[in-house]
């Protein structure tokens, strides 16, 4: 799990029991790592690939926390026990996002569950997150969105808090599925980042075109320039020739 210090929190919190009694839990106790590592690589670099592109797409607001591989405090009850939940990718929206977080912790968030939560597969944690997860953040986070992306299947799915359940979202015919809460499609890229081959997990716009990686803007740009580049040189052959034929005419 992330270690990141967590800033701009208090120096004890209040936190509420489930019988009223309240008792103060210093921050700075709240484990941000549990010692076990990733699934893979490729887990570890598709949820670099989520933040960065989000970011990228959403650049210059500070309204929003994407956060990826990180505790979630929820209950007292969890973080005494601890009872670690950690989605792989979230997204908070209508929070200000302008500085870093260890953990998301509810009680310091004004109790500001996800709005969107991507959880990635693998064969030793799929049923737990397909059942238990799922249950968890469908009854307690009421969470409005749940995607769960599993790379060995190549198989993308989601649901959507309708009521107060969680119902399956319907793809598209490109198999994405439609995130109203990012305003973004969700779908499947196979290529190269950083560099690993795979499948990766991927956001669209609207009119399906992908969010880019910041590598990738800087090998448009390079392309673009190049091109831009390519064009004066043809027009200025294509001068110097003209004003060669006139030369000739007149001469």
């Amino acid at each position: 799990m992330a270690v990141e210090v967590q800033e701009r929190v208090s120096t004890r919190l209040t936190v509420p029991s489930a019988g009223g009694v309240t008792f103060p839990l210093p921050p700075q106790n709240l484990p941000t790592e549990d010692g076990e590592p990733l699934e893979s690589s490729w887990h570890r670099a598709e949820i670099n690939l989520l933040i960065e592109t989000l970011r990228g797409h959403w650049q210059g607001r500070q309204d929003y926390y994407a956060g990826g591989n990180m505790f979630i405090y929820y209950t007292s009850a969890q973080a005494k026990a601890p009872k670690y939940r950690g989605p792989d990718f979230y997204v908070v929206l209508d929070v200000d996002g302008s500085y870093a977080r260890g953990a998301w912790v509810v009680w310091e968030e004004n109790g500001r569950y996800p709005d969107v939560i991507v959880e990635l597969l693998s064969p030793s944690t799929a049923t737990e997150e397909l059942t238990t997860k799922k249950a968890l953040y469908e009854r307690t986070f009421r969470t409005p969105e749940y995607y769960c992306y599993d790379p060995d299947k190549r198989e993308l799915r989601g649901w959507q808090l309708v009521k107060g359940r969680y119902k399956p979202l319907k793809a598209n015919e490109r198999g994405w599925l439609w995130s109203e809460r990012l305003g973004l499609w969700l779908g499947l890229w196979e290529g190269r980042y950083l560099g690993e081959d795979g499948v990766w997990l991927r956001f669209y716009t609207a009119d399906g075109k992908l969010l880019l990686t910041f590598e990738e803007q800087a090998e448009q740009e390079r392309q673009r320039a190049q091109q831009e580049r390519q064009r004066a040189e043809r027009l200025e052959a294509e001068l110097a020739q003209l004003r060669e034929q006139l030369r000739q005419q007149q001469g």
